[in-house]
């Protein structure tokens, strides 16, 4: 499995075409890369949102899980159920959460999911995160709370 970022960009934009970029011919990386750099600054923006976690647990920003340690960090997923971010503190609290890295702000709908992944997967969680390149619709905003945690780009400060 490719999880460094650079072996990822490396196996998915260079390999294949690596002939052609040795011969002086970027035209089909360029394509290449231009229809797949949104899956690395995914990726990358999800890794960052999983150490904003664990400097928001160890800081105890998040008011649930206030004084507990992390034992398990990580994703979650099986054939049908795919979830960003998932945190087990020793206290026994859970944390889900979802990493959108997008033009749009992420709406309600994006954390109705979340909760029926959790739900369908039968993953009890305390608190609910949501990470967002351009931040968050008004309705979602307005359900903030010590249950659901927003985070923007601005967030990552540390």
């Amino acid at each position: 499995m490719f999880v460094s970022p650079f072996v990822r960009f490396w196996f998915a934009c260079i390999s294949p075409i690596f002939k052609g970029i040795r011969d002086g011919n970027y035209e089909e990386f360029f394509k290449t890369f231009e229809n797949r750099k949104s899956e690395f600054a995914s990726l990358i923006f999800e890794q960052l949102s999983h150490e904003l976690i664990k400097q928001s647990v160890k800081n105890n920003e998040i008011a649930l899980i206030q004084n507990q340690t992390i034992v398990k960090l990580g994703r979650y997923w099986d054939d049908n159920i795919d979830i960003d971010l998932l945190v087990e503190t020793k206290g026994g609290k859970v944390i889900a959460g979802s990493s959108k890295y997008t033009n749009s702000k992420i709406k309600k709908s994006e954390l109705t999911k979340l909760k029926e992944n959790c739900k369908n997967a039968k993953i009890d969680v305390d608190t609910f995160v949501l990470f967002s390149k351009k931040g968050f619709t008004s309705e979602l905003k307005s359900l903030k709370g010590d249950n659901l945690k927003l985070y923007t780009v601005k967030n990552f400060n540390f």
